[in-house]
């Protein structure tokens, strides 16, 4: 048991896309924190059917704070607070005048924040399987720039049920683990509704901790159609995707180290067609 929470512990080194990390829970009075700076700079897109198509160079940069805290021996809170997010296009120059066809453009705002709580519906040496459910609160900026095209989110509230199971195995004297989740996001204000899939497997050498997961998304293509005006990016309606997301956890001293990933996406639609990128510091008490 105390090999697998120490697997847990480190587990938790995940990009902006786990919120609700794997199927163990925090136990009581434990928590585990992580200021991390995220960023993805694109001038492709994937499109409606699939395709890649070109678009103004557009970034998106987010700086935030996540926490895990366990309220009892099956209850963990989860909040993810993205406090600074930074949306820009980059200017348009002629390739054969030189002169600026249009004017760069940025906004800068708190992002979308989310509050979970996770319920541990199993917890022992055979597999954890817990259930989460979290909502989102719809603090970012869904029309900035000057043609309302930049987003710092999404401007609508979502309820997502999650459930993830976790096992860790032993290899020689070896202890890797793998996950894998499903979850149904329930979203409002127009946005069609989604089904999340994932699984990550993980192996913990000396202090460092290497993890690989595959994460997607479905759109139940049951809401409006498209309606971000540039119509790609990070807050487009119907998008979807399926990424591979490398990561690499080092424990500096035994509460806390630095974390580093790369998402890349293997197939998307009304999304961006370049890699994300994420370095963060973390502390687990």
């Amino acid at each position: 048991m105390l090999r697998i929470f120490i697997i847990y512990l480190l587990s938790l080194c995940a990009t902006q896309l786990a919120f609700a990390g794997d199927g163990w829970i925090q136990p009581k009075g434990s928590g585990y924190f992580k200021l991390s700076q995220y960023w993805v700079i694109a001038d492709q897109h994937f499109t409606n059917t699939g395709g890649i198509d070109p678009n103004a160079t557009r970034g998106t940069y987010i700086t935030s704070l996540y926490g895990e805290y366990g309220f009892t021996e099956r209850l963990t809170g989860i909040v993810y607070f993205p406090f600074f997010v930074r949306a820009l296009q980059n200017e348009q120059v002629s390739g054969t005048t030189g002169e600026v066809i249009l004017p760069g453009d940025a906004v800068n705002s708190v992002g979308d924040t989310q509050l979970t709580m996770k319920y541990g519906i199993v917890q022992n040496d055979k597999i954890a399987l817990s259930g989460s459910f979290s909502l989102g609160l719809p603090f970012g900026n869904n029309s900035g720039g000057r043609d309302g095209s930049l987003q710092t989110g999404t401007g609508e509230w979502n309820q997502m049920f999650r459930l993830d199971a976790s096992k860790s195995f032993r290899v020689g004297e070896l202890y890797p683990f793998a996950s894998v989740y499903s979850a149904f996001n329930n979203r409002t204000n127009g946005f069609s509704d989604e089904f999340r899939f994932g699984a990550k497997v993980g192996l913990l050498l000396d202090k460092f901790l290497i993890q690989l997961s595959l994460d997607g998304v479905e759109s139940f293509q049951n809401g409006d159609a498209n309606f971000n005006s540039d119509g790609t990016g990070l807050y487009s309606n119907n998008a979807e995707f399926l990424a591979l997301t490398p990561e690499l956890s080092y424990f500096v001293k035994d509460s806390w180290g630095i974390s580093a990933a790369y998402a890349g996406a293997v197939s998307g639609k009304l999304i961006f067609a370049r890699p994300a990128y994420s370095v963060g510091v973390f502390l687990a008490l």
